[in-house]
């Protein structure tokens, strides 16, 4: 036990202290006091990275009796995880500022669900992946609803009938899993597949498990949760909610398909068939609307589905491109909901309401631009380089899957009239630009949207270490 927590499990255990911590601080502490709870998630992050480097991955480790592991795979997974939430908290100043009373909670809170990411990625049986998966899924309901009104309460409320619905399809697909190989561990399910011949209810169980956890990623038929979820949700909770369940989801999945469900042919064609259906119906619902967070509600979905797609047609240089589209796309989101959290957060943003504030706002509309027309695939920003690698990996996975590539193709291009949608009404003249706002964010919130949109055109002009390292990530899983 105590190789294991020294081998893989310090940088969590260093989140577990963080939490305990803001939770004592909270019962003692004045609402006055609210901004060390920032600083103490800061801390408690970057220490949580410095600990991966004490991280066993080569050979991989398996602890805890196989419950967990860790390799590069996971290693790269929990890297992005944190870092992920060090931004996000960056950009939750004003958050924390209007809820005073309870910024210790809320930190403790956000940093449980950071925990429960890292646990999925370094889940080695489903017992464990089942109480992860529950750890950050808790956590987030609470996120969900931390703002005030009727509309988070209500995002918060389908949230969680819709995770609940999702864990009990992966329940009964991993029931049918063990009752087939009589273990819920990954390397003996893996084994056993191997030397047996698989039927027809290991393909349902397959498709049960990753039918579940699709689910939490908006993917048909459990899609219609994003769009109330998003519009009712604060801004800078987007920012989390959009990237680390992803990241960890997107991980733990890709683990799955390659491993114990490995075998399932079937599991492939659903898989490319959902992702269709799921992007055919992200992309057609965000044409008619004005509402600005539904439409990114309907490119989380969209661009949910392309990875999706990627993922299931197995093979190396597929999980190479998942890695680096969910790296460029985390980057991305992170960058939109940062400068919808200094406009102003409201849960009705409608795309008119931003008509001509780039004459007034320079520097954070350029930011905010370059992020959306990276999330519209336009060269020279890491979006376009990401969806080029991506429909690469499905043209060379078979002439089968060139239709569902076609399809795609003619999804993306539709995609660009609602991100245009989005974009246009920025540098709109206006005829009294004396009424146009003048919005003076916090240096963090500043830091956060320059620097993820920096980065965006970074890789968008040089892609290739970040390729190679996504290679080479994939290669040692």
């Amino acid at each position: 036990m105590i190789n294991d927590i020294f081998n893989i499990l310090l940088p969590q255990f260093v989140l577990g202290a963080l939490i305990l911590l803001l939770l004592i601080l909270s019962m003692f502490l004045s609402p006055r006091q609210y901004r060390y709870a920032r600083l103490i998630s800061i801390i408690g992050i970057f220490s949580s990275i410095l600990m991966l480097t004490t991280v066993q991955t080569e050979p991989q480790y398996f602890g805890l009796r196989g419950a967990v592991m860790s390799d590069s795979y996971t290693l790269l997974f929990e890297f992005l995880i944190l870092m992920c939430g060090f931004f996000v908290i960056l950009v939750t100043k004003n958050l924390v500022k209007t809820i005073k009373r309870n910024a210790y909670s809320f930190q403790a809170l956000f940093l449980t669900a950071l925990l429960g990411g890292m646990c999925i990625v370094s889940a080695n049986d489903f017992l464990t992946l089942l109480v992860s998966l529950e750890l950050m899924g808790f956590s987030t309901y609470f996120l969900i609803s931390v703002s005030k009104g009727y509309h988070s309460k209500e995002a918060a409320f389908k949230y969680i009938i819709t995770s609940a619905l999702s864990t009990g399809v992966f329940l009964f697909g991993v029931s049918y899993l063990y009752g087939i190989t009589g273990s819920i561990n990954f390397s003996d399910i893996y084994e056993y597949i191997t030397n047996n011949e698989t039927s027809v209810i290991y393909t349902i169980a397959c498709v049960m498990i990753v039918l579940g956890l699709a689910s939490k990623l908006a993917v048909f038929p459990f899609a219609n949760w994003i769009v109330d979820v998003y519009k009712g949700c604060e801004s800078s909770v987007l920012a989390f909610l959009s990237t680390i369940p992803k990241l960890a989801l997107f991980g733990i999945i890709c683990r799955l398909i390659v491993f114990p469900l490995g075998n399932s042919f079937e599991l492939t064609f659903v898989i490319a068939i959902l992702s269709l259906v799921t992007a055919l119906w992200a992309n057609t619902y965000a044409i008619r609307e004005k509402n600005v967070k539904v439409i990114l509600a309907c490119s989380a979905s969209a661009n949910a589905s392309y990875a999706f797609l990627t993922a299931g047609l197995v093979s190396v240089y597929n999980l190479s491109t998942v890695i680096f589209y969910l790296i460029c796309y985390a980057v991305m989101n992170i960058s939109v909901f940062a400068f919808l959290n200094i406009y102003g957060d409201k849960n009705s943003m409608y795309v008119n309401d931003f008509k001509g504030i780039f004459h007034k706002n320079r520097g954070l509309c350029g930011a905010y631009a370059i992020s959306i027309i990276a999330l519209a695939g336009i060269p020279i920003t890491s979006g376009f380089i990401a969806k080029i690698y991506l429909f690469t990996a499905i043209a060379n996975s078979g002439l089968i899957f060139i239709p569902f590539l076609l399809m795609l193709l003619v999804l993306t291009v539709v995609a660009l009239f609602y991100y245009l949608k989005i974009l246009l009404p920025l540098f709109d003249e206006c005829d009294n630009k004396e009424l146009l706002p003048v919005m003076k964010p916090a240096f963090s919130q500043k830091f956060v949207l320059y620097i993820c949109a920096a980065i965006t055109v970074i890789i968008g002009i040089y892609p290739e270490i970040l390729i190679e390292l996504c290679r080479l990530i994939a290669y040692s899983i």
